[in-house]
């Protein structure tokens, strides 16, 4: 069975809903420390000005009386919502892609994501990411692990595919983008994009798509 090493994610980029739609088995790291400039609390998308970043804050560990030189757990992480964060993210949304063919078709059921507070960065990661499931008529079903392997043997790792700064790894096709006009197609954004885009065509359009093997 093809089972496949992932990141909760906000929402996530288009490579890890392509390793995702296309395994047999889905296990979501659980038990991993966590690091910044990540999917885990970012996401870019197309906006009139080309490739925009969207992050959520979160809770720094002086703020709750953990030292700086100990790791946090993922699991662990607090949101920060003293800062009106969903509201600017919603905002972004509607200024990025209430052109597209399919936002308004989802804006409904996505909106309460932005009108809920979560305490937790990973409980609201999984809640994402079960609304992109969604979208694409999947059903949600995963694993977590118990304990941290570094190189595990029994999954595909694609925990790599988290890691929003690394080294460029992952080209999809061109789909069509609001904003292609002015910037060209931008590659591997937040998975909303394609499905904001291409509406039920999302799903065979990752299917399609190819990753390497192991991103470690």
């Amino acid at each position: 069975m093809k089972s496949v090493l992932l990141h909760p994610s906000y929402f996530g980029p288009i490579s890890q809903w392509v390793a995702h739609v296309n395994a047999e088995e889905v296990v979501f790291e659980n038990e991993d420390n966590y690091q910044k400039q990540t999917y885990r609390n970012r996401m870019y998308i197309y906006d009139a000005n080309g490739k925009l970043t969207l992050n959520i804050p979160i809770k720094h560990r002086a703020a709750l009386g953990i030292s700086t030189k100990n790791h946090q757990k993922y699991k662990d992480i607090q949101i920060e919502n003293d800062f009106d964060w969903q509201k600017q993210h919603w905002r972004a949304f509607k200024a990025s892609y209430q052109t597209s063919p399919f936002f308004e078709f989802y804006e409904d059921d996505l909106y309460p994501i932005y009108d809920k507070q979560f305490k937790y960065l990973m409980d609201l990661n999984y809640h994402c990411m079960e609304f992109v499931a969604e979208c694409l008529q999947i059903d949600f079903d995963f694993d977590k692990t118990e304990e941290f392997i570094l190189k595990p043997e029994k999954q595909i790792n694609h925990r790599g595919l988290v890691n929003a700064k690394s080294k460029p790894f992952f080209k999809n096709t061109a789909y069509t983008q609001v904003f292609e006009v002015r910037a060209g197609f931008l590659s591997n954004l937040c998975i909303l994009d394609l499905i904001f885009n291409e509406g039920n065509a999302a799903l065979s359009y990752l299917q399609e798509q190819k990753l390497q093997s192991d991103l470690g």
